[in-house]
């Protein structure tokens, strides 16, 4: 269920940052609000592999290996688990846990480790330098939609050399996982990791949408048209389904790229129940 959206209580500085109502703070106070902080242990399995997949060259190439877990939740053990997998790409690797409520804070201090750190803190990323890596999962779902925008240019702004912001949603145990990934440029693509044998149809991964698409999931928009195409495909591959899903997801995966969608990654990234899209393809209109 989705928590009633909130809109973000901040003031632009006196000299004017971006941002909008999620501008950055003043007087040192967190840019956004608390979350419920629900999580659960390797709920963002899916996200991070992608992160130690596809993406793992940006970590290796950072010149400073600063990544930031924004709103870890209650429990810091997500945070903990992504510094234990990006450590094995690079092991000088610098992951800050930021939560907007101190208790929080307090009580994921004593997991803390060289190259791993907890502190308070919002969007605005009251960090020593520019993270190569921002996690975002479950935080944005919170907001009124119409504050997504200003919080992504607000956590855009301070991203490093070919860094990353990833903005997602998930279910309670990571069964069906969302994100949007942005560069300091602007969205570049939405991904989608679903469990194979958890789901009839792959839009029912809909109601995980991130913030910024899951309004728009209507006809006319163009993320309704790539999940009926999703659909569609599916269907359409069911002979392959005496083969395994695998085979059958990889079949539907194959047919949207042959069928003009802009399609990222190719079987080895599909056959994990994964798939990647640019961000024009499914963008609000």
């Amino acid at each position: 269920m989705v928590q009633k959206a909130k809109r973000v209580v901040s003031p632009r500085t006196p000299g004017g940052a971006r941002g909008g109502s999620a501008g950055a703070s003043r007087a040192g106070r967190p840019v956004g609000n608390v979350t419920r902080g629900t999580t659960n242990p390797n709920r963002m399995r899916r996200v991070d592999r992608w992160l130690t997949g596809p993406q793992a060259w940006r970590l290796r190439n950072a010149e400073d290996p600063l990544v930031v877990d924004l709103g870890y939740g209650a429990s810091p053990a997500t945070a903990v688990e992504l510094y234990d997998r990006l450590s094995a790409i690079r092991a000088d690797v610098r992951v800050v846990g930021i939560e907007i409520e101190p208790d929080r804070v307090r009580q994921a201090k004593p997991l803390e480790r060289p190259g791993l750190t907890f502190q308070l803190g919002g969007f605005e990323l009251p960090v020593q330098g520019r993270p190569v890596l921002v996690r975002a999962f479950n935080v944005l779902r919170q907001y009124e939609e119409a504050d997504v925008a200003a919080i992504w240019r607000l956590v855009q702004d301070r991203l490093g050399a070919a860094g990353l912001f990833i903005d997602g949603t998930c279910d309670e145990i990571g069964r069906r996982v969302t994100w949007v990934a942005l560069d300091a440029g602007g969205p570049l693509s939405l991904s989608l990791s679903i469990r194979f044998g958890g789901f009839e149809l792959p839009s029912e991964i809909a109601e995980r949408l991130p913030k910024a698409l899951i309004h728009r999931n209507v006809p006319g928009e163009k993320i309704h048209s790539y999940l009926q195409a999703l659909d569609q495909a599916w269907l359409e591959a069911a002979p392959l389904a005496s083969f395994g899903n695998r085979q059958r997801w990889t079949a539907m995966c194959r047919a949207l790229r042959d069928g003009g969608w802009p399609v990222q990654d190719g079987p080895a990234r599909w056959r994990l129940g994964e798939l990647t899209v640019d961000w024009d393809a499914v963008a609000p209109r």
